[in-house]
């Protein structure tokens, strides 16, 4: 079940970069098929721990085959990082790992709602046991709420236009599947860019159904406050938002990216980046998983 859930991207070079010692405590933040769990976990002694973090029940069914000496997972968004470690007694951590990439479980699966390639409901929730649907965005938020994020999250240039022809069709019928919403807003798109633009207008309603923006920061502030001295921070990013806040992050130690210089001018920061380069797929990977084309591997330490 593993292998077909999702494909683990830059498996080696993620867990590689967490600098494993074999009683160290590590986290997964996104657990997913369990792949890159799994890699971190076949690295550790009896003395080590590592928490997985992943708030889809779908999830939860990888979790198998794992000592629980050593291993626990917790069904939860990684946001709240910090509240679970601290209810497992866990002050520090010596590595973080987050690949953000959706499962290819979830594209594949017509019943989620994540892709256009199926018919289906209209949902995108990561955690299915509560939250507003897809579809319930579409139909609840105003014109320029949808505007908002159509142009935010999918660096959308038609935004305007689109949230317009959304709050018309609902007006008349709600749009409640993922085929009532491709007529509504396909006739946007020249055929071309079709796929690519459609990917964005997805894209962004599934960052707003699941607050991912908000998650990921609040997950950096508390991995930040949580890794030891000498502790590593990995993460793979697929589009330039989350990208920016995780650089943003590693050179000034805030999401925003504010830089506190000293009196010498150097930036005040928590960490030292282990690769000043993104790491990126080998031409191998990309040919056999697709999917981690646009994938971005970013490593920092805790100073």
């Amino acid at each position: 079940m593993q292998t077909t859930y999702h494909v683990p991207v830059l498996l080696k070079e993620s867990v590689d970069g967490l600098n494993i010692e074999e009683g160290g405590v590590f986290v997964d933040v996104t657990f997913g098929g369990g792949g890159h769990s799994r890699e971190v976990y076949s690295r550790l002694d009896e003395k080590g721990h590592l928490y997985s973090f992943d708030q889809d029940a779908d999830a939860e069914k990888n979790a198998e085959g794992f000592d629980e000496g050593k291993f626990t997972f917790v069904r939860s968004n990684f946001r709240f990082l910090k509240n679970f470690l601290k209810y497992y007694g866990v002050e520090q951590i010596d590595g973080l790992l987050a690949d953000l990439g959706v499962s290819s479980h979830h594209f594949d699966d017509s019943e989620r709602g994540f892709s256009f390639r199926f018919e289906g409901k209209l949902d995108m929730r990561m955690n299915q046991r509560a939250g507003n649907t897809a579809a319930d965005v579409v139909n609840g938020y105003d014109e320029k709420q949808l505007a908002d994020i159509f142009y935010l999250y999918g660096e959308l240039k038609q935004s305007r236009k689109i949230a317009a022809a959304i709050a018309k069709a609902r007006a008349q019928k709600k749009i409640e599947t993922i085929g009532d919403f491709m007529e509504v807003v396909k006739p946007f798109f020249k055929s071309e860019r079709e796929k690519k633009e459609m990917a964005k207008v997805f894209q962004a309603l599934r960052i707003e159904v699941n607050h991912e923006m908000d998650a990921l920061r609040e997950m950096l502030n508390a991995a930040t406050e949580m890794l030891r001295p000498g502790g590593r921070l990995v993460v793979i990013t697929y589009h330039s938002l989350e990208d920016r806040i995780v650089k943003n992050l590693m050179k000034t130690g805030n999401v925003e990216g504010k830089e506190d210089k000293d009196f010498f001018g150097r930036v005040n920061t928590p960490f030292r980046l282990v690769n000043r380069q993104v790491i990126v797929p080998s031409e191998e990977e990309m040919a056999v998983n697709p999917r981690s084309r646009s994938a971005k591997l970013r490593i920092a330490e805790k100073i």
